[in-house]
């Protein structure tokens, strides 16, 4: 089971990654066709347009019409029901926010790389409060920063772990996260706004992850230099906190159209 398939380069990679990546996509074409009986199932966490239309590599076919050759598709799996509206205010009240409130989450998940999008969020903190009455900031760090390490400003909770962080992620006004999937999609699920910002020379999140989103119409990717900018980005968090969504729905059936798949093979 997979949610992406394929290596690519970065455009500033040069031609060296651009070799390595199609030779790394042509060993692994290579060992499917070879070693076919390993396999009894291939199963896509997703659905056929959420697979980049790009190629391999030169001489090799391109990733989609591969992918949908030899892969069945499930269709995505959200960690949890995607909440009604009404659901999501009584969320928000048992998370004791107000009616008045004005909550933007930021979390970057459970690696440390995170810690330096933290600070530039907490940059543009004082900004965003000015721009947006109301409007207060609780930071999620993970297991690997430590909170301590994060300076303090006005109107931001920071916390070392947040239990049922999807709770708050479905209650929350708005969300500045890195362009993880999982995250991104929980999102997407519960037609929150948010920012995404992909980590620099990342090419799952510069392009598979930003591709998935596209389809669904959600999020707003942020390049990190632009990040780095406390007015870009406390303007950027004040005028998609108060956005209507439009994404296209999550599909809730995922999860049994992969059981099935795997049923079979019992």
């Amino acid at each position: 089971m997979t949610d992406f398939v394929g290596w690519l380069p970065m455009p500033d990679g040069g031609e060296a990654e651009a070799a390595l990546t199609a030779d790394h996509n042509a060993e692994m074409l290579e060992q499917r066709e070879r070693y076919r009986h390993l396999r009894d199932r291939s199963v896509f966490v997703g659905n056929p347009g959420d697979v980049v239309d790009a190629s391999f590599g030169p001489g090799l076919p391109g990733i989609r019409e591969w992918t949908q050759a030899h892969f069945d598709f499930c269709g995505y799996v959200p960690g949890s029901a995607p909440p009604t509206e009404e659901e999501s205010a009584r969320l928000r009240s048992s998370l004791g926010y107000g009616e008045e409130d004005v909550v933007c989450l930021v979390t970057v998940g459970g690696s440390g790389v995170g810690t330096s999008l933290l600070r530039r969020v907490l940059d543009a903190v004082p900004l965003a409060r000015r721009l947006v009455p109301g409007l207060h900031f609780l930071v999620v760090c993970g297991p690997r920063i430590d909170p301590s390490s994060l300076p303090r400003r006005r109107g931001v909770r920071v916390r070392g772990y947040l239990p049922d962080l999807y709770r708050h992620l479905a209650a929350c006004d708005l969300a500045v996260v890195q362009g993880g999937l999982t995250t991104c999609m929980e999102l997407t699920a519960s037609r929150r706004p948010f920012l995404y910002v992909p980590l620099r020379h990342h090419f799952e999140q510069n392009f598979h992850v930003r591709h998935r989103l596209e389809q669904y119409g959600a999020g707003r990717c942020v390049p990190y230099e632009d990040a780095s900018d406390p007015d870009l980005l406390a303007e950027a968090i004040a005028k998609t906190v108060h956005e209507q969504v439009h994404y296209r729905p999550v599909e809730t059936d995922g999860a049994a159209r992969a059981a099935d798949l795997l049923a079979a093979l019992l």
